[in-house]
């Protein structure tokens, strides 16, 4: 989803910058090896990035059990085969993919967790300019006690994410083809977006969607003192805190931006 406005060297700008780490223990140039001597077998490749989702799961501080281990796997393997066809990320290395998308989204996961409560909390959650369901799917998976709805102006990025819903289960996950501006109040907990718009577009597109006790929070790559000024020289909304992110095996900055209602602003 694209509003007019959006600043340049904002996330996916960052993603492009950040280039994934070789794991823990893997001798450096091991890839550019791998890839002279030929691809790994499907199985072991599969093997691979099982145990890297979790060791990034436990560094992350997440107890993903089994069967969400193998939705987010399945969520990756199915991004892969729809993106050949419907472009939903500029992004098409499995290795990359892995990293950039869902590493990066699992980061949020226990911040998001905290802000909202003990585990078993019922939460309200929209994921604005979703894309292919970054960080939406994702919340869904690890948080089946949330609610989540990811909302994109783009047909067929909201198609997959339908889909995602009903091949992985997920009962608690929505889709809504729509611009965020056009939707009604929606009463949510927490509204975040990871690759939308400036803070102040963010705010006063999505801020509508926010209960009274609710926050925005935007997923952002370097810190944008720009956009903090501009949000702040408006006055509705403000910056409570930011929250640096070390996301596992990505060498990139990412933090949270928590925003809340400036005093006296509904």
């Amino acid at each position: 989803m694209s509003p007019p406005g959006r600043p340049k060297g904002e996330y996916r700008s960052a993603e492009r910058e950040g280039s994934p780490m070789s794991p823990p223990g893997r001798p450096k140039g091991e890839y550019r090896g791998a890839e002279r001597e030929g691809r790994p077998h499907a199985d072991q490749a599969g093997t691979d990035m099982a145990g890297r989702l979790s060791r990034a799961c436990e560094q992350l501080g997440l107890d993903a059990d089994a069967g969400a281990m193998a939705k987010l796997l399945d969520y990756l393997s199915q991004m892969q085969r729809w993106n050949r066809t419907y472009n939903l990320t500029a992004i098409r290395d499995p290795q990359q993919m892995l990293v950039q998308h869902l590493f990066d989204s699992l980061a949020a996961v226990r911040p998001f967790s905290e802000a909202l409560g003990a585990p078993g909390t019922g939460a309200k959650v929209y994921d604005v300019g979703s894309g292919g369901g970054l960080p939406g799917v994702v919340l869904a998976i690890m948080r089946p006690d949330w609610s989540v709805t990811c909302v994109d102006a783009v047909e067929k990025k909201t198609a997959f994410v339908r889909q995602m819903s009903g091949v992985l289960a997920l009962p608690n996950l929505q889709a809504r083809h729509a611009r965020i501006e056009t939707l009604e109040p929606a009463q949510c907990n927490i509204v975040t977006s990871r690759a939308f718009a400036s803070l102040d577009d963010f705010a006063q597109l999505a801020g509508r969607h926010v209960r009274n006790d609710g926050t925005l929070v935007a997923m952002k790559g370097k810190l944008p003192e720009d956009e903090i000024q501009a949000l702040h020289a408006r006055g509705e909304w403000q910056v409570d805190h930011i929250q640096p992110l070390r996301v596992p095996e990505l060498q990139a900055e990412r933090c949270l931006i928590w925003l809340r209602r400036s005093q006296g602003t509904l």
